[in-house]
Formats: C-alpha cells, sequence, structure tokens
C-alpha cells in the first residue's frame, strides 16, 4: 500500500511539473497561426530588405544569396543543396576567409524547416549579411571567418513558406508540397519512419555527407527556448552522452542573450533550455538523425513564440539574438575533448588517460587503433555493450555493425567513432 502510494505521489509530482511547461509547437496536430491582422510587410528587391523589417519574395530570397556570392567571392560561395517538391532551390552559404583549407572545423546554421516559422529565416540571411560586411572589422566576425567553415541554409523548407505563391509568406504552411512535416521524416535509430523520404530531407542527408559539420543548430519557431538532444526519449530515459556540455552551452547562450533582454526565452521555462524529450517526445526529427547517425552535434533553436512575426519585429529579435548566434558558432572551437584530442579523431579522454588514436573515422570494415594498455570495449549510444576485446588490440571489425554512432573505450580513455554503411 505505501509503495503504490508514493508511485502515485510521484506520478503526480511529473504530471504537474510537466503541465507547467508550454506545449511544444510541433507535440500535437499544430494550429496554424492567423497572420491576416498582421504587418507582414514582403520585399520586392534585395534593396528593400535593407532595413531588415520584411520578408524577401521567393525571388529576392535568390537574388541576396546570388549577390552577396558576387559581391564577395573571396569570403563566400553559394551551393544548391538540393531542390523543393515543387522545384524551388534549397540554398547554402559556405563563408570562409580560408576556402582552401580543408581541415577547418565545419559548422551548420538552417532554419525553416517547417514553412510558416519564418522568424528564423530573416535572421540567417541578415546573419550571412552580418559576417560578409564585418569581416576584417569586427574581431571576433574576423576570427570566425578565419578559423571556420560557416554553412548557412536560411530556407529548408521553401514549398511550405511559399505555399500560395512566390510573393509572400502571409499563408505559408508548416508542411511540404507533399503535405509532409519535415521534421518527422528522418530515418530514426529509435523509431520507424512515418512517411518516404521527403526529397528535400534526401537533399540535405546528401549535403551532409559532403560535409564534416561536429556542430549546427536547426532555427524553429512558436515558443523561445533551446532544445538540446534527445528528441525521443527522455533524460532519465537516455541522457545524450554530451548533456553536461550541451547543458553548459546553452546556459553561456542564455547569458549573452540576458544582458539584451530578461523576458524572451521565458516560456516554456526559466532557464531558456531544456532536454527535448523532456519537453516532448518525438521521431524522425533532424537533430536525432544527425547527432546519432553524423557525429554531429545539433541543438533545436526556438527562436520566437510567434511562428509569423509581424515583420516590423524582425530588428528585435535579431537585436538580442545577434550576440548569441554568433557566439554559438565559436562553441565549435571548444567542442567536447577539443582541448586535449585533435577534433580529427572525434575522441574524448581525461588527462591522464593513455592515448588511442582510431582510423578512419568514420568506418565502413575495419576501424584501426594503436595498441592498448587496457581492454577495449564497444558499446552503442544506448550503452549497450557490444564488443569486449584484449589489451593489445590494434583492429576491429565493425563490418556487422548498424550504421551509426559508437563509444570505445579503453582504460581511463573514451572515444566516439562512427560506422557508415556504403
Amino acid at each position: 500500500m505505501k509503495k503504490a502510494l508514493l508511485l502515485l505521489v510521484a506520478s503526480l509530482i511529473a504530471t504537474a511539473a510537466t503541465a507547467q511547461l508550454k506545449p511544444r509547437p510541433d507535440a500535437f496536430p499544430p494550429q496554424p497561426e492567423s497572420n491576416a491582422a498582421k504587418a507582414v510587410s514582403m520585399a520586392t528587391t534585395p534593396a528593400q530588405m535593407a532595413g531588415w523589417d520584411r520578408y524577401p519574395t521567393y525571388s529576392t530570397y535568390v537574388a541576396m544569396m546570388q549577390q552577396w556570392a558576387a559581391d564577395f567571392p573571396t569570403l563566400c560561395r553559394l551551393d544548391t543543396i538540393g531542390t523543393s517538391v515543387n522545384g524551388r532551390l534549397i540554398l547554402s552559404m559556405e563563408l570562409t576567409a580560408n576556402p582552401s583549407d580543408t581541415s577547418l572545423p565545419q559548422f551548420f546554421y538552417s532554419s525553416t524547416i517547417h514553412g510558416d516559422e519564418v522568424t528564423g529565416y530573416v535572421l540567417m540571411l541578415r546573419l550571412i549579411d552580418t559576417l560578409l560586411r564585418g569581416y576584417g572589422t569586427n574581431p571576433q566576425y574576423t576570427s570566425l571567418m578565419n578559423t571556420t567553415l560557416i554553412c548557412i541554409n536560411p530556407l529548408a523548407n521553401p514549398d511550405g513558406t511559399y505555399r500560395y505563391g512566390n510573393n509572400s509568406v502571409q499563408y505559408s504552411t508548416r508542411y511540404n508540397a507533399n503535405n509532409v512535416d519535415l521534421n518527422r521524416n528522418y530515418p530514426n535509430p529509435f523509431a520507424v519512419a512515418k512517411a518516404a523520404l521527403q526529397p528535400e530531407n534526401a537533399a540535405m542527408i546528401a549535403y551532409f555527407d559532403r560535409h564534416r559539420f561536429r556542430l549546427s543548430a536547426n532555427l524553429h519557431g512558436g515558443s523561445e527556448v533551446l532544445n538540446y538532444p534527445w528528441d525521443s526519449f527522455t533524460s532519465l530515459q537516455r541522457p545524450h552522452p554530451e548533456a553536461s556540455w550541451w547543458q553548459a552551452v546553452c546556459q553561456r547562450f542564455m547569458d549573452t542573450l540576458r544582458t539584451v533582454s530578461t523576458t524572451h526565452f521565458t516560456d516554456v521555462n526559466s532557464q531558456g533550455y531544456i532536454a527535448g524529450g523532456d519537453w516532448y517526445v518525438i521521431t524522425g526529427g533532424r537533430q536525432d538523425y544527425f547527432n546519432y547517425y553524423y557525429n554531429c552535434l545539433e541543438l533545436t533553436m526556438e527562436v520566437s513564440s510567434v511562428k509569423t512575426l509581424s515583420s516590423d519585429q524582425l530588428p528585435t529579435y535579431w537585436n538580442f539574438l545577434q550576440r548569441p548566434l554568433v557566439n554559438y558558432i565559436a562553441e565549435i572551437h571548444s567542442l567536447p575533448g577539443s582541448d586535449t584530442v585533435p577534433d580529427t579523431t572525434l575522441a574524448v579522454r581525461s588527462a591522464a588517460a593513455t592515448p588511442v588514436h582510431i582510423y578512419p573515422n568514420p568506418a565502413v570494415s575495419t576501424l584501426h587503433l594503436t595498441p592498448t594498455t587496457a581492454p577495449v570495449t564497444v558499446s552503442d549510444i544506448r550503452g549497450r555493450e557490444l564488443l569486449v576485446l584484449p589489451q593489445g588490440t590494434t583492429a576491429i571489425d565493425v563490418s556487422h555493425l548498424p550504421a551509426g554512432l559508437y563509444i570505445l573505450r579503453s582504460g581511463d580513455y573514451t572515444a566516439k567513432f562512427l560506422v557508415r554503411r556504403q
């Protein structure tokens, strides 16, 4: 009886805690916002975007991206990730002052996978412009452009954003032209996909295959909160291996934001960040897919409580988000373990650990490693031990392992490696 009572009390406490959280904007069948009364002004030329208080028409968006590539040829390159169901371009601007340096860490920003969540769309366009125009005069922007490949995809779902024509975002919709939620459509290591892989997501996966992104963020709207992995289960069920690092990164983001605004990013909880599954469990999301299969640390940024802001509010949101967004890029230079181990090994270890170098990473059939001074264990991302090998092991057959992220341990040394399937 006592045990049953304790369980009932614990359940009531958990329910009450959950009830205090604002529902995730994609947690339930979403209700589209009414934009009829909003001041949603459109820019029909790049020049009309000068005040950053309008949304671009589709042709203006494409022209802006092309113009930057033409005006700053030594600092950026325009790439096409792919095309949407209706043939609209999914573009990425790749920014760096050292394009020939293939060793640069690679960072990725993407926005508006849900077509009606368009605040991040304009924020990403303005970020591109700010970085390019600040190079050589702003020390932080210059340093980031010298030491990083920064890729920015302002609009991941153009068919949803321009659902009723290329000249307005006022009646944008969440889904792509096939009426599929693109953030439930990624292959998921923890659940069955809900629909056939859509062209927009297939193109994004191929784009990741062409790069070595280690840190990224996906911008949404409908709430104001940072949502770190995992989304597929709660932190009690299965915490992300880098949960403590994520919390520190989110806290730094919020500390910077709070110097400008103390009211924003408080609608879900007071701290402004949360583990995704603790907010609401979803499957098929991009965040879990790229964290699991590509060892890319991806964060979901819900950047505005309103999905489609009145366009005159866009400069206000830029004012308090500019520095946190730039500082988040800089986090790629302090990834877990990067202070002790070269980033190319994807490894983390304590200062006293005996180094173990692993290669190639990702691996397809055989993972090689320098001779170990302790037994070797290999576990999957869920913590399940898969292999136990003796001290001195120099090669591991991984041909039978499914594609994904794995943890190798030998004594005090821990390393992450990927398995790819060709």
